[in-house]
């Protein structure tokens, strides 16, 4: 399978599951879109916006938002792009407590996004004590060792239904440290505290990336 046809099938397979958790004929009503100058710009503009009728209205924003080291495409292991495509946003999780209607998980070090390509836990939440983990924790991230950029964080759910093992792993909305980032797409945290508290599970909100 091409890179170009796996980040459709993947792209497909993510609407797919927000149309089927979706009450019949409806669809997303909360949309972010993250829109690059170029698919190699390490930079973009985050706008939430709000369908009103047939109509999509401004709820927030635009705001400045980092994205992946070599920009907006496919993504994978081996990379550090940013996955364009329209992706579910279906929980967050965080270092300080909640701050929206979204499922939240609140993390410590026990929390980890696992990246290991040869586990059957690759691109999913473990909770295990560091050294003592069912994956190569080389190959995963601690959450709860991530400071503040994890203060909260939105799951992007890219390649998450299914899982493709090296497609990519551990893609979130997250605060900035002020650089580009290993694929997510980063904004101030007092923006993504505003946007949190927009995020309705209810709405079936997506993130829509493009560059």
């Amino acid at each position: 399978m091409s890179r170009r046809t796996l980040g459709a099938t993947l792209a497909a397979a993510a609407l797919l599951s927000t149309a089927a958790a979706a009450p019949e004929n409806s669809g997303p009503r909360q949309r972010l879109t993250v829109v690059a100058d170029s698919p190699s710009a390490t930079t973009a503009v985050l706008t939430a916006w709000q369908r009103e009728g047939g109509s999509w209205k401004r709820a927030y924003g635009p705001v400045e938002a980092f994205v992946g080291r070599d920009g907006i495409g496919q993504a994978s292991e081996t990379t550090s792009h940013t996955p364009a495509g329209v992706w579910p946003l279906s929980e967050a999780f965080g270092i300080e407590p909640a701050t929206t209607r979204l499922p939240y998980r609140r993390v410590t070090t026990a929390d980890w996004w696992v990246s290991d390509v040869r586990s059957p836990y690759y691109n999913t939440h473990v909770s295990c004590v560091p050294g003592t983990c069912p994956f190569d924790e080389a190959a995963g991230e601690d959450l709860g060792r991530a400071g503040p950029v994890y203060a909260h964080a939105v799951v992007i759910d890219y390649n998450r239904h299914p899982v493709v093992p090296g497609a990519g792993s551990a893609f979130f909305l997250h605060v900035t440290d002020g650089k580009p980032t290993a694929g997510c797409v980063a904004i101030a945290g007092a923006d993504l505290e505003a946007v949190l508290r927009w995020l309705d599970p209810a709405q079936h909100p997506v993130v829509d990336i493009s560059g």
